[in-house]
Parts: C-alpha cells; sequence; structure tokens
C-alpha cells in the first residue's frame, strides 16, 4: 500500500496560469501542477538547493527532486513542441507564515504576522501609559 501524499507548503501562488506559443491557437496542453512550478520556482529562479526547497516546502528531498525533474520534462515539452503549459492542482497549502521552515525573511506573510504583533504589543504599552 502506498504512502498517502503529504501536503506541500507553497508560498505564493503562480500569477499567470498558462502560457502557450504566441501565434498559435488550440495547442495541445500539458499540466503543470502547482506544487511542481514551486519546486521550479525555489531552485531555478531562488537559486536554493534541493534540499532547502524540500525544508520549505515540508517534504523530503527525493520528493523535490522527482518533482522538479517532472516539471522540467513538462516545461521542455511545452517549448520544444509548442504546447500550451497550464499551472493548477496539486496537493499543496498555501504557507500562513507561521511555520519555522517557511520562506523566512522574504516571506510577505510572516512579516504581516510580525507587524501584527507589533502593533498589538504599542496598543497595550500606550494603554499603559496613558
Amino acid at each position: 500500500m502506498a504512502r498517502p501524499i503529504r501536503c506541500r507548503r507553497i508560498c505564493v501562488e503562480p500569477q499567470y496560469n498558462s502560457f502557450s506559443p504566441y501565434g498559435i491557437k488550440n495547442t495541445e496542453q500539458v499540466v503543470l501542477m502547482v506544487d511542481e512550478f514551486e519546486a521550479v520556482r525555489l531552485i531555478d529562479y531562488e537559486k536554493r538547493t534541493h534540499e532547502q526547497c524540500a525544508k520549505q516546502m515540508g517534504i523530503s528531498r527525493t520528493t523535490i527532486t522527482e518533482m522538479y525533474e517532472r516539471a522540467r520534462t513538462k516545461i521542455a515539452d511545452c517549448i520544444v513542441n509548442g504546447k500550451t503549459l497550464s499551472i493548477s492542482g496539486g496537493n499543496y497549502a498555501l504557507c500562513d507564515g507561521s511555520a519555522w521552515t517557511c520562506c523566512g525573511k522574504k516571506c510577505s506573510k510572516a512579516k504581516d504576522m510580525d507587524n501584527n504583533q507589533d502593533m498589538d504589543s504599542n496598543v497595550e504599552k500606550i494603554s499603559i501609559i496613558v
């Protein structure tokens, strides 16, 4: 019996949900899962190691490597064969900024939580002074 798939932590949802070759309509579609997109974003765009990426997403390094290889194959298929790349689906949860293995200082959600806590503590300090 296979192990259940762990939910992957995603820090940022994709801004775009599809890409297609310019001037070509109704091409075959390849689906890139959101968690595969996140692996490519972290490894290729943010220049993280597979281990750092795995830690941030809350899964094993071998799982990241498998996801990353699948994603690169799908992206290459789209580029080489002129297919539409659609980004959707997958087993993931959007980061809420609370995990210590989160994206850290770059995490806007974690910064928002810190700012809200600072504002709450300032309100308490002001009420004590007054």
